[in-house]
């Protein structure tokens, strides 16, 4: 098994390819809003490195989001393409799924309440715990909030962009960011038990329905 994993809902950009048992490749460009510029060569230089064509991938997966609008619809549409034209299935990814994942990565965490900021005065928020095979799994639905709301539904330790709009105290868990690692190991389970859809349903999550108009079209500050 070999999966392509792809990151680029969180304003920056990762790439990793795995086997069953080890990563393969990995590659972080974290600038802000440069997927576009990178996403690409990324991707041709992990098959280079890994003397791979994509149609010798089990399967590419990537986080569909919620997160930012440009790096959601650009992760899903080159997840896309690629899957297409190559007739490969597709392992999405929940961001903040993934940012659970890269909070156990990196601290250890066993139960964390994910939050990303959302710009607006809103959160997307949902909570997490570890499964018998090292994978964050959900305990409730993910949500996009209010402040005030959101502060409601933290259930464990908060982590990632949003976690001081959520609660008051400082959180050192603030900086914690997802990556295509993250993504990865969330995908190799999945893979394993073709646990993927078809290329046309790499669909982005946005959660909140208009974001794809511009701000005064949303009817909001």
């Amino acid at each position: 098994m070999k999966v392509l994993a792809l990151e680029t809902a969180n304003e920056q950009c990762s790439v990793s390819v795995i086997d069953d048992t080890q990563e393969l490749f990995f590659q972080l460009d974290a600038r802000a809003k440069a997927q576009t510029q990178t996403i690409l060569p990324m991707i041709e230089q992990a098959l280079k490195d890994l003397s791979l064509a994509v149609s010798d991938l089990t399967a590419i997966a990537f986080s569909r989001g919620p997160g930012s609008f440009s790096g959601v619809r650009i992760n899903a549409a080159v997840t896309q393409a690629l899957a297409w034209s190559n007739d490969l299935p597709v392992v999405p990814v929940s961001t903040l799924q993934a940012l659970a994942q890269a909070a156990y990565r990196l601290h250890g965490l066993t139960e964390v309440t994910a939050v990303l900021d959302a710009r607006m005065n809103e959160v997307y928020i949902a909570s997490y715990q570890l499964d018998a095979q090292n994978i964050m799994q959900p305990v409730d639905e993910e949500q996009l909030l209010g402040y005030e709301q959101g502060s409601a539904t933290v259930k464990f330790a908060v982590v990632g962009s949003g976690a001081h709009l959520v609660q008051t105290e400082e959180t050192e868990y603030k900086n914690v960011t997802a990556t295509a690692q993250d993504i990865a190991t969330i995908a190799r389970v999945a893979a394993a038990s073709e646990n993927w859809v078809s290329a046309e349903l790499a669909l982005p999550v946005y959660l909140r329905d208009n974001a794809w108009k511009k701000i005064p079209e949303q009817g909001k500050a």
